[in-house]
């Protein structure tokens, strides 16, 4: 699997010898993973130093239960970029609305599938194109009903209510 991690370096670690190795420790705020280079590749890798922020595009290895990555490329950028990389990853992230809307969407969706009941249940499909409302929300809605035992699928893509 590749992988493209944006990062600040809060560890540098290397060797020298026969044995060449060079080591950097990402942290993201959302967690810490290594990044591991072997042999000549080292010297592309010079540069760059503890408290920089770096791109690394590379693929994940395991080796002794560690995950790591091995870079193909690790380029520095600026602080800012950091920012911008959370700004893109928050714009990705499930639509939030507020809690009342919320309540009120789910009442809606209860009282569809307690409806629908007389026909077995009601079409996942069918449902969203009914309320009008985000498919994301709606697909979130059904998985809380789902989870608090209010309603259950007897197959899926099918609602039953279960209250």
């Amino acid at each position: 699997m590749r992988v493209n991690v944006v990062a600040n370096i809060i560890e540098r670690y290397e060797t020298g010898g026969e044995r060449k190795y060079l080591s950097f420790t990402l942290d993201d705020a959302s967690g810490q993973i290594k990044v591991k280079v072997f042999g000549d590749d080292i010297e592309k890798y010079k540069e760059i130093n503890q408290g920089g922020t770096v791109m690394v595009i590379g693929r994940v290895r395991i080796f002794n239960d560690e995950l790591y990555i091995l870079p193909e490329i690790i380029k520095l950028q600026d602080t800012r970029y950091l920012l911008v990389r959370k700004l893109e990853l928050e714009k990705e992230s499930p639509i939030e609305i507020p809690k009342e809307e919320t309540k009120a969407l789910k009442d809606k969706i209860i009282e569809v599938i307690k409806n629908a009941e007389a026909d077995g249940g009601i079409e996942t499909d069918k449902l969203v194109m009914e309320l009008k409302s985000p498919p994301e929300i709606i697909n979130q809605e059904i998985q809380r009903l789902l989870e608090e035992g209010l309603a259950y699928e007897p197959r899926p893509g099918k609602i039953r209510y279960l209250g």
